[in-house]
């Protein structure tokens, strides 16, 4: 895979973690055990372990219920964009990790976690007013969340 396409594929999945920060990690995760990516003998193979990919996916699900709470936070607050920014630059690294780009996996993984954070909060809240209504907004976010994390992790295996 050319270095342009990881960092592309790298930056997009910093992109979800914007929108939805366990999804990311949980994807890529996904796509190690499927062996979509190679991870194997290097820092990150044990996101290829089913414990490692159950227990993603089980904070990936608890963040999209979680999402649909009036307590929970914006995702522009410190704590949940810094939590967007660590997850986005880990899945980015990890990712770019498959094909020896792990610094430049994580510099495109932290810049899509920025835009993904700033941009999916502005659409949001854009869409939600024109709506009258946050839940069908949220949802719809959910799932580009989740169909944009797959579709990244399967596009690693095809590219």
């Amino acid at each position: 895979m050319t270095h342009f396409l990881v960092l592309l594929l790298a930056l997009l999945i910093g992109v979800v973690a914007g929108l939805r920060a366990f999804t990311a990690p949980a994807a890529v995760a996904w796509a190690a055990m499927l062996q979509w990516i190679n991870l194997d003998g290097t820092w990150v193979e044990w996101l290829a372990h089913p414990i490692t990919v159950t227990v993603l996916t089980v904070l990936a699900v608890g963040e999209l219920i979680s999402d649909q709470m009036p307590q929970t936070p914006s995702r522009k607050t410190a704590l949940q964009f810094g939590a967007r920014l660590v997850t986005g630059g880990f899945a980015g690294a990890a990712l770019g990790t498959a094909w020896g780009y792990t610094f430049g996996g994580l510099g495109a993984g932290l810049i899509g976690a920025v835009i993904g954070t700033v941009g999916g909060a502005a659409a949001r809240e854009r869409l939600a007013a024109n709506a009258g209504r946050d839940l069908p907004v949220a949802l719809t976010e959910d799932v580009i969340a989740a169909l944009g994390g797959f579709a990244v992790a399967a596009l690693t295996s095809i590219v």
